[in-house]
């Protein structure tokens, strides 16, 4: 059962062909998620001749893994981003997201749906840090409400939404390969080194490298782990047969984040969470499901959402956290960057580093960098 129940629920793309001897172009993306798929869109809109790799298919890895949330805003709580980064950056990243949530709902709305999500607290002091981060969005003219409903007590966020992962990388990569973009599954990456990618059977030369492996990071750009404190972090989820409607209209956090669920319009609960059970454990890039996560998951499912649908699918995915709750965005090489450590909400900042990334490769500069980026290790 170590497949997302997403992958089940999307039209088949097809298989793409594995990268097989030299090819010459002028640039190169390694991933294939949201990420990847973001940074060949606007490759592709410039005109730019653009091959794309993944060691898996498209949104094999944690593009295609998570929950399905769209999320405005960094990984912290809005509040606890205003004490690290400042009131104008913190209300900067959040802008932004939103005006990427409106994007994406755009680009692919038959996979979309700006329903909102919600955080609902589970203890006093929870409770308490919801209030603190209502007030702080609410100085700022940022989209919040108190909310009291059949998930728990805590916070609505009226702009935010919920997608199928994998439908949308799939119809991203259909129009990619229209307008002429050479994707490529199943291409495993070997070295990289400024104007070349090597995978196991084919090599591509190009102008420019651009990285999208979020979970991968730590692995192709193993400086990240030092300067940017970057980690490897496996999540876990599952999902279930159609279940009796239990009145979840949104996406829900609860328990600081930790927990997760939401029930898709034809029933099925898809729940994840539980990491901290593990502990270091879960700072890892295998990727498998275990049985203290999964029985922490099984419990929350039984228990205390009360849902009896058997379990149909269990899965995990590999991301990565970095120290400053910011992603890495930008220059790590000659001729290479890369963008990931999204923290675990990556599905919004991810898409939109994506594009930042062809923009600092290709202008030297991007507006949307300057607002996300946290520390970038130095260039090789």
């Amino acid at each position: 059962m170590e497949r997302p129940v997403w992958a089940d629920l999307a039209e088949p793309l097809g298989p793409l062909p594995a990268l097989e001897g030299h090819h010459e172009a002028e640039a190169c993306v390694v991933g294939l998620g949201g990420t990847g798929l973001a940074a060949l869109g606007a490759l592709v809109q410039r005109g730019l001749r653009a091959v794309g790799l993944d060691s898996t298919v498209v949104a094999g890895g944690a593009a295609g893994r998570n929950g399905g949330f769209l999320l405005a805003g960094a990984a912290d709580p809005y509040h606890r981003v205003v004490a690290t980064l400042g009131r104008p950056r913190a209300a900067a990243i959040y802008r932004a997201t939103l005006d990427g949530l409106l994007g994406m709902a755009a680009e692919t709305p038959e996979s979309v749906a700006l329903t909102g999500s919600l955080r609902v607290a589970r203890s006093e002091e929870e409770a308490l840090d919801c209030q603190l981060q209502r007030e702080a969005m609410e100085a700022d003219g940022l989209p919040v409400e108190p909310y009291d409903g059949p998930e728990g007590t805590g916070l609505l966020f009226p702009a935010d939404g919920r997608f199928q992962p994998v439908a949308r990388c799939r119809e991203l990569a259909r129009r990619l390969l229209a307008a002429g973009a050479s994707l490529h599954e199943h291409s495993p990456v070997v070295a990289v080194e400024g104007g070349r990618v090597a995978t196991t059977r084919g090599s591509v030369t190009c102008r420019w490298v651009l990285l999208a492996t979020d979970g991968g990071l730590p692995r192709l750009v193993p400086a990240a782990t030092g300067a940017g404190g970057v980690r490897s972090v496996r999540l876990q989820m599952l999902a279930t047969a159609p279940a009796a409607d239990r009145g979840w209209l949104r996406p829900v956090y609860a328990r600081w984040g930790l927990d997760y669920w939401q029930q898709l319009p034809d029933g099925r609960v898809v729940l994840g969470g539980g990491r901290d059970r593990a502990g270091e454990e879960e700072y890892t890039e295998q990727q498998r499901t275990t049985a203290t996560v999964q029985g922490h998951l099984d419990r929350l499912l039984r228990e205390e959402l009360g849902v009896e649908a058997p379990v149909t699918h269990r899965w995990s995915g590999i991301v990565s956290y970095s120290d400053s709750g910011l992603p890495l965005l930008g220059r790590v090489g000659p001729g290479v960057w890369a963008a990931g450590a999204y923290n675990g909400t990556g599905n919004v900042i991810g898409t939109l580093c994506g594009r930042a990334l062809v923009e600092l490769a290709l202008d030297g500069r991007s507006e949307v960098a300057e607002v996300l980026a946290g520390p970038v290790p130095a260039g090789r």
